[in-house]
């Protein structure tokens, strides 16, 4: 679920402007899991950048305010929501820890970063959603910590619907800045994409597994 629908065209765009959003439909990407993507989406690119930076962070942070009141504790994804995660938490003057993928091999093997108490109230701060297998891990990881999962909340998603399934079965509710949907909205408002390429680019978030350039 979006915030709101002019957050989702204001996030869209200036993801668009500083490119930590790329749509390249006719010259596709391959994704790690081997997936053909006329889409690339590195929202660490919004770190570089002071005013949008600010500009996710007070959202996120109102936001969370908004839906789930304030909690004891903000919990960003590694490794790409660390920074993020920091700045929501330093905006509502609250502490911070970060989740790895799996516990460290050495030292306390810790899979926790921080200071996190048991009953603790908590919101997942997450940079990107895919298939959300990765963000639910984390949110796992916190339960077996003892703490209670508030919500995630997220710059962008994909929209796929494994997505939506893997939150909607480990009851977990998610809230993202901006989505696929409206991405592709602005995207052709301000003529950054055609018609015919936006038709390419829907035929891809309908089936990406199984979607290639041709």
């Amino acid at each position: 679920m979006i915030f709101n629908k002019s957050t989702a065209k204001k996030t869209a765009e200036v993801l668009l402007q500083i490119n930590a959003i790329k749509l390249s439909p006719q010259e596709p990407f391959t994704w790690a899991s081997g997936w053909k993507s006329p889409i690339y989406c590195d929202n660490r690119i919004v770190l570089s950048f002071p005013p949008i930076r600010n500009y996710v962070r007070e959202k996120m942070a109102k936001h969370i305010e908004k839906h789930y009141g304030k909690p004891d504790v903000i919990a960003g994804v590694a490794t790409g929501a660390i920074g993020i995660g920091a700045l929501v938490a330093e905006y509502l003057g609250l502490p911070f820890v970060y989740v790895r993928p799996e516990p460290k091999k050495h030292g306390r093997q810790n899979q926790i970063e921080g200071f996190i108490q048991k009953g603790q109230n908590v919101v997942v701060v997450e940079d990107l959603i895919s298939t959300g297998k990765s963000s639910l891990n984390a949110v796992k990881a916190l339960k077996a910590a003892e703490v209670n999962v508030k919500g995630m909340v997220a710059i962008f998603s994909y929209g796929f619907d494994v997505a939506k399934d893997n939150f909607e079965n480990d009851n977990v509710t998610l809230h993202t800045l901006s989505n696929y949907e409206n991405l592709l909205e602005q995207a052709l408002d301000t003529k950054y994409i055609t018609s015919k390429e936006l038709e390419t680019l829907s035929q891809w978030n309908a089936n990406p597994s199984q979607w290639n350039a041709n």
